[in-house]
């Protein structure tokens, strides 16, 4: 099958575009000028240079192809950039859509978040309401929610690596997030790792019972995030004392400085963080016919 892939050069697109070829698809990538060297399979891949902004780059890349991707995200928006939730999550998702359908690429697969809601955060409607958007537009539409992705990051942002980084190394103790006053107030999770969420795309891609349906995609084991610190510390052979913070302390300073660049956690992430992060397995494993990879030592290994 050809594929278009909108979104190929970052962390969970360098292993989509890994798991399609090992499939024996052919690819055909949209890429930003100068991100071509993240490509890990550029010679197996058509690439088309260009951006979300142009349609003639966006037809280019969809063109003579069966299916398309879209596993285009951002964690925060930089409006000075041009870089938004409005036209990243949204915008260009109906801008890919709609060439689509006008060239007749029938298949569409959507890389959406868990928790996505049309009422939440900017972040959250953004990617709701893309999904209402493709799921209306005619085409053979699967949509996928995972909860928070691991795997060894290439060189790109990741989840578990960002929390080494931030709260396992220093030498101070690590922030137990709380989500409020009750007895059962912490974070939880089901981290996913980054290859099954691959699997699954690749799985879905031409089975037609998954046209038309939405898939939370979580580990198997759903964490407090305490524990979560825990296993990251023991991966990397350290030891890490956690002290509780309602978030809700957290939200007066965000809400003041997240405009800045360099402050480290956003009002909007703070509210998602506070929502925990579950998924079910048992869709994933279905898809993958197989038990997904849990959040331990071994499967974080390259954090050492």
């Amino acid at each position: 099958m050809d594929v278009a892939i909108i979104g190929g050069t970052g962390f969970v697109g360098s292993y989509l575009v890994d798991a399609l070829i090992a499939a024996g698809h052919q690819l055909s990538l949209l890429v930003r000028p100068g991100s071509e060297s993240r490509l890990s399979s550029s010679e197996r891949s058509r690439i088309v240079p260009g951006d979300l902004g142009s349609p003639a780059s966006i037809n280019a890349t969809l063109r003579d192809c069966d299916a398309t991707i879209y596993n285009v995200g951002i964690l925060r928006e930089f409006p000075s950039k041009g870089i938004t939730y409005e036209d990243m999550q949204y915008e260009s998702v109906v801008r890919v859509a709609e060439s689509a359908k006008a060239l007749g690429v029938s298949r569409f697969v959507l890389m959406s978040a868990n928790g996505v809601r049309p009422d939440g955060t900017r972040y959250q409607q953004t990617k709701y309401r893309a999904e209402q958007a493709v799921l209306s537009c005619g085409l053979d539409v699967t949509i996928f929610r995972p909860s928070v992705i691991f795997g060894d990051p290439r060189g790109r942002d990741e989840f578990a690596s960002q929390l080494y980084r931030q709260m396992i190394s220093p030498p101070l103790p690590a922030i137990g997030f709380r989500s409020g006053t009750g007895a059962d107030n912490t974070v939880k999770m089901s981290p996913v790792h980054v290859e099954d969420v691959a699997a699954a795309f690749v799985t879905a891609l031409g089975n037609p019972s998954t046209f038309g349906e939405t898939f939370e995609l979580g580990g198997p084991e759903i964490l407090p995030w305490e524990q979560i610190l825990e296993r990251i510390a023991a991966a990397t052979g350290r030891n890490k004392w956690t002290i509780p913070m309602p978030i809700g302390l957290m939200k007066l300073p965000a809400a003041l400085l997240d405009w800045l660049p360099y402050f480290p956690v956003t009002l909007d992430q703070l509210r998602m963080l506070e929502e925990g992060n579950t998924a079910d397995s048992g869709p994933l494993q279905a898809l993958i016919e197989r038990e997904p990879r849990v959040f331990d030592a071994q499967n974080l290994a390259y954090l050492k």
